[in-house]
């Protein structure tokens, strides 16, 4: 790396984040300007003000600076960031804090994290006894005061000693009651941030008033707990992460994870309510947690930046103490940024299969979360509007967990002043035609006509109708040549025709039309997927299929009864109504066809008693669905990692057979998760959440059962697991 405190020149290479290895300033000018950069950047953080650098950024200079004071202690300021709380530039306040709000240290990898339990230990003279391993939620940290059961002041974290007073705003936070559920006085301490939820209304609030958008939840959330006199009120949340006596009705001391769940039952949210906390007895155990919690990073529905771990026991705590900055007996564990910036080269207009254009961000390539982004969704014209992003901005871009990159705001004080804001198309890009814009999503007026490639595509792929060897060439040949338009032309190829097309033998013309027709009697599931109807996928499609049983009651259905299918709410029905009436003409044709219309019966164990680990069945049925709860409703389950005999899309279509939900994410909701070779992160969340494992193989053998109709085998693997 060069001596230079800028952001790497060559896109992509990861930055350097641990001091271990961070590579030192060659020249005290230049440490003392990597020191200013820092400070400025860190007080934009603090101060809720646009960030000057990302996460990535920001850790890999105040690494140099760190490894440079190691190497030259003569050079180091006394204003150096590596010293002081919030690095030395939050502003202070009148509010004095009973004890100092220390930060914590940071560690970068399972290596250091070791390392830190091993100081720990010698500390102690033994091992902790518990360590506590809780989300490090991307906020802003505030003491709140409660006094005979009622909130009294709020404060923020300041320079560590005195905060500011931000009661006002602070008194709205989803998760910091006015009033606890008790008339106790204490001090809490914790995290004021922004939810992903909290960040849309937000910036809908914000830009709805001519205000530019935030550009990432941590600065928004702090701007607006410090916001006075203005016209809207930005939502808050709130979760605690500490506790401060006195305390009247809870006993002490006690463990911190024993602390957080009374202060939970007191009504206040905690680590020890959000599914967050747990607590562990030895490092590896620990670590283990730490791996799951970054695994769940980008399904917790907030910003997560690592993962804290900590002494459970207040013993402990005392006998480790702490330094003039932070506490030995508590540690952040930081991840990978998951928000980064890079510069956007160009915007591109895209045509989908249902003729929806979409506006995509072309970026120069970086690295976010161990992935190389060239691109990034920019949803629907208006909102690429609100987030006043232009060609050449640097702009923040955002990877949490493993959604689709998306832009969040631009360095607005880097942008060039020749730079113009974008215009949108007036006309559909690829056809010329008029463009719909009566939703969010503009869409060609041509709708699937103009996306005929895309929605031919869609409905030969592996998922849908599984016509083997319609590849592109041959969709762009038959659709240029004319006969084909939609589907259900397909099924009006013949050999004669196919063969008059560039490069198309009577062999492959006659493979061709004999695989489309062997696709007449796929189930009415696979016929919805390729479709592609608006606002559905794979999974939805499967659902909406098997609590219809056909199309004809499918079209049929108004939008209240598209609501008793899981997962569609009222906008989503509407959507899915209006664009099936759309299709009708289409599944007309495809009818006509011969393409099949019913979805076949759920497997059932016929005259079964097959049940979950030892749960009975619902009796109202003589043949039970073995992935349902005995109340009848549909168990949520994660298929992870390989299943023999079955494609990833089969495992989660023999879920849905069996009776269950297929789910892509582990939560605490989650019933069961199967687990194949190469399972990956989700297995050790399960482990991590206390959900229920099945192993792949156990799995594949219930499908089996299932489908031979073998109860006994069934009601064994579901006992054992």
């Amino acid at each position: 790396m060069s001596d230079t405190w800028t952001t790497p020149a060559s896109p992509g290479d990861p930055l350097i984040v641990d001091p271990a290895s961070a590579a030192p300033f060659a020249e005290r000018a230049t440490y003392a300007g990597a020191v200013a950069a820092v400070r400025a950047a860190a007080a934009a953080y603090y101060n809720g003000s646009d960030l000057l650098m990302d996460d990535a950024t920001y850790d890999a200079l105040l690494a140099r600076v760190a490894a440079t004071e190691t190497l030259r202690p003569d050079w180091k300021r006394a204003d150096s960031p590596t010293e002081l709380v919030a690095a030395g530039v939050a502003a202070g306040g009148d509010v004095v804090h009973s004890e100092p709000m220390l930060g914590l240290d940071n560690v970068f990898g399972e290596e250091q994290l070791r390392r830190w339990a091993g100081r720990l230990e010698k500390l102690l003279g033994r091992p902790a006894g518990g360590l506590v391993v809780e989300p490090k939620i991307d906020g802003l940290a505030i003491a709140a005061w409660y006094v005979d059961g009622r909130l009294t002041r709020v404060a923020t974290r300041g320079d560590g000693r005195a905060g500011e007073d931000v009661t006002g705003q602070a008194r709205r936070a989803v998760g910091l009651p006015g009033q606890l559920a008790q008339p106790v006085t204490l001090e809490v301490r914790g995290e004021v941030f922004m939810t992903d939820a909290d960040f849309v209304v937000a910036n809908e609030m914000r830009t709805g008033h001519g205000e530019p958008r935030f550009a990432h939840p941590r600065s928004a959330a702090a701007g607006t707990l410090r916001a006075e006199g203005r016209a809207y009120d930005a939502p808050l949340s709130f979760i605690a992460y500490g506790l401060r006596r006195p305390v009247t009705d809870i006993a002490g001391p006690v463990p911190h994870s024993v602390e957080m769940a009374a202060l939970a039952d007191l009504g206040v949210t905690t680590t020890a309510t959000t599914g967050g906390m747990t607590v562990w007895a030895t490092v590896d155990e620990a670590v283990a947690a730490v791996e799951a919690v970054r695994a769940a990073r980008g399904t917790l529905g907030y910003g997560v930046d690592g993962a804290v771990v900590k002494a459970d026991l207040p013993q402990d705590r005392e006998s480790a103490g702490s330094s003039s900055r932070a506490p030995r007996w508590g540690i952040a564990c930081k991840f990978p940024a998951d928000t980064c910036t890079t510069r956007l080269l160009r915007i591109e207009v895209q045509i989908g299969r249902t003729g929806v254009v979409t506006p995509v961000a072309v970026l120069q390539p970086v690295q976010i979360t161990g992935v190389t982004v060239t691109s990034a969704t920019l949803h629907n014209f208006d909102d690429l509007a609100r987030r006043n992003v232009r060609v050449g901005d640097v702009v923040f871009v955002r990877r949490a967990g493993d959604v689709i990159p998306e832009i969040t705001g631009a360095k607005l004080d880097e942008r060039d002043p020749a730079s113009i804001p974008y215009e949108a198309p007036v006309t559909c890009p690829r056809c010329d035609g008029p463009l719909d814009r009566t939703q969010k999503r503009w869409r060609c007026a041509r709708g699937r006509a103009c996306g005929a490639h895309e929605a031919l595509a869609y409905f030969a792929t592996r998922d849908a109708m599984d016509i083997e060897g319609l590849g592109d060439k041959i969709i762009y040949a038959v659709v240029a040549a004319g006969i084909v338009t939609d589907p259900a032309d397909l099924y009006d190829l013949d050999a004669a025709r196919l063969v008059t097309l560039d490069r198309m033998g009577e062999v492959s013309a006659a493979k061709l039309v004999a695989s489309i027709q062997s696709t007449r009697q796929r189930p009415l599931s696979r016929v919805l997927i390729g479709l592609g109807v608006r606002m559905t996928g794979r999974a939805l499609s499967r659902r909406i299929a098997r609590h219809f049983g056909s199309m004809r009651a499918l079209l049929g259905a108004g939008v209240a009864e598209l609501q008793q299918v899981e997962g569609i709410g009222p906008e989503r029905a509407a959507t899915i109504a209006a664009d099936l009436v759309e299709l009708t003409p289409l599944i007309g044709k495809l009818t006509a066809r011969g393409v099949n219309m019913v979805e076949p019966d759920a497997v059932r164990l016929a005259g079964g008693e097959a049940s979950v680990a030892g749960v009975a069945p619902a009796a109202s049925e003589p043949g039970v669905l073995p992935l349902r709860r005995p109340d009848g409703v549909p168990m949520r389950v994660v298929v992870t990692g390989a299943v023999p005999g079955l494609t990833r899309n089969e495992g989660n279509e023999a879920v849905e057979r069996l009776g269950g939900i297929a789910s892509s994410s582990v939560s605490a909701r989650t019933d069961l998760v199967v687990v194949g070779e190469g399972a990956g992160s989700k297995a050790d969340k399960a482990a991590a959440l206390g959900v229920r494992v099945m192993p792949a193989e156990r799995f594949a053998a219930m499908v089996a059962a299932c489908d031979a109709g073998d109860v006994g085998v069934v009601t064994a693997i579901l006992a054992d697991g």
